[in-house]
């Protein structure tokens, strides 16, 4: 029995057409579910962290941390159009690469997603309590942060961050559709935000502060460009979405490439605009970098509308990430990697309600009673990793599926590919050694899991041997 038995791809479509969720999605859902995933923290919480790290230069580690995703962005779009199937990179690995790397992905994406989840819960926690400051409100303090959160500080729970974990996930298993309607309005209102902050900031420019403008040189851009990758993240959950998009062969590409274009525009005149009010060096301590730019111009007006567009900005993160989170155990379920409730989905909403509400529990109380403050490395290494694996794919599904109907095709092969694994096991090498020995003990839990039990239980392995004969 092989580790690395491949499924059948054209099984996997047919399976994909009775699955019993709806079609509802277009090409407009998908770019504003992409949009939505990316625009969070990244770019109200990690501009600042970003500029000590780079200085102005910061405008050219998002330049190349979007390049990374742009080279990965176009292998996922192929993908995307030639297997639009549930499971995102899990499924289309399973395909190529054999179970086992499917696996260890799957894994990987569930590390990710579930913290990305909890960590942007906490951030939001954080700017919902200082809004309802400003009208009086404020919580005890032990139910403000989790234990030992704040120093100086008795804390026991995030009661903010719990309950908007529960809340999107009432949301996310009610319906697709219904999900996609409120992530399109908040994105719209979180977009036009962002563009305000444009439209206002540009005047206030003093480009004596974009001087040096690359002051630690370029470890600091490519160090920056490690860390603000993780404002990229989330282009990548709208292939989760494939079997719930009407024609997923055009849109899946459409929804990749645009979130992605469109997002890398608005971070990079954000950080421009940015350094340009502020000294990079007054970012220090500062978690609300873009408010900060906007009180340096005078502009207190406008950083109001700035705290909302944060608001709003990480609640979408939270409802993507969780539909992405549920649709890859939703897949991985199917397969027999994960327990067969897993993959039931409600006869009424349509939607895996047992895997959305177990991923919406479990987060919701790590969110609650665990400290989140150096997520975002370990959020960044599952990634680039990711990345790297479907780039890799890319090069074996042309090899040994030239015939397969894509609604696109990766420009550039093999060279596009190459470059997004460069690109991303060289900002992997940027990232601290206790977030790789982190990484490499998650993987190790996964390889005991699936070696006691998705082994065994695997479909393929009760239905004998390889699918792909």
């Amino acid at each position: 029995m092989s580790l690395f038995r491949t499924k059948n791809i054209d099984a996997m479509l047919e399976v994909s057409e009775h699955d019993g969720l709806r079609k509802v999605l277009g090409a407009v859902d998908l770019v504003l579910m992409g949009i939505g995933a990316i625009i969070g923290t990244g770019i109200f919480v990690l501009t600042g962290t970003g500029a000590l790290t780079a200085g102005p230069a910061l405008t050219v580690s998002f330049v190349i941390a979007a390049m990374a995703c742009g080279f990965a962005a176009l292998c996922y779009a192929e993908f995307a159009s030639a297997i639009p199937v549930s499971g995102s990179i899990y499924t289309y690995s399973y395909a190529t690469l054999g179970e086992i790397v499917a696996w260890m992905i799957g894994w990987d994406l569930l590390l990710e997603y579930g913290l990305a989840t909890s960590a942007v819960s906490v951030g939001w926690s954080g700017y919902f309590q200082s809004l309802i400051a400003g009208f009086g409100i404020h919580l005890p303090t032990v139910l403000t942060a989790a234990p030992g959160a704040v120093p100086g500080e008795h804390t026991l729970f995030n009661l903010p961050a719990c309950l908007i974990m529960l809340a999107i996930t009432w949301i996310v298993s009610y319906g697709v559709k219904e999900s996609a309607r409120l992530n399109n309005v908040m994105v719209a209102i979180k977009i036009g935000v962002v563009l305000l902050f444009i439209a206002v900031g540009v005047w206030h420019v003093k480009p004596a502060n974009w001087q040096p403008f690359a002051p630690f040189g370029m470890t600091g851009v490519f160090n920056a460009a490690a860390l603000v990758f993780f404002a990229f993240i989330g282009f990548d959950a709208v292939t989760s979405a494939a079997e719930e998009v009407r024609n997923p062969r055009r849109d899946l590409p459409i929804g990749i490439i645009g979130s992605l274009a469109v997002c890398t525009i608005l971070y990079v005149t954000v950080a421009a605009i940015m350094t340009g009010i502020v000294p990079f060096m007054k970012f220090e301590g500062v978690d609300h970098p873009v408010s900060l730019a906007l009180q340096y111009a005078g502009q207190n007006w406008v950083a109001g509308f700035v705290d909302l567009g944060a608001i709003l900005g990480m609640t979408t993160v939270i409802l993507v990430m969780t539909y992405g989170q549920t649709r890859i155990i939703f897949a991985m379920s199917r397969d027999g990697l994960l327990p067969e409730a897993l993959s039931t989905v409600h006869p009424v909403h349509a939607t895996p309600y047992t895997a959305t509400w177990t991923v919406g529990i479990v987060f919701a109380a790590i969110a609650a009673f665990v400290p989140l403050n150096v997520l975002a490395e370990l959020i960044n290494i599952g990634t680039l990793a990711a990345f790297t694996l479907i780039s890799i794919a890319i090069l074996v599904l042309r090899r040994t599926r030239p015939d397969l109907r894509r609604g696109f095709r990766c420009p550039g092969v093999p060279v596009v590919p190459l470059l997004a694994v460069g690109f991303c096991l060289f900002l992997m090498a940027h990232l601290q050694a206790l977030t790789w020995i982190a990484f490499l003990c998650w993987i190790g839990l996964g390889l005991i899991i699936y070696f006691a039990y998705s082994r065994r239980n695997a479909v393929l392995h009760n239905h004998g041997g390889d699918a792909e004969g």
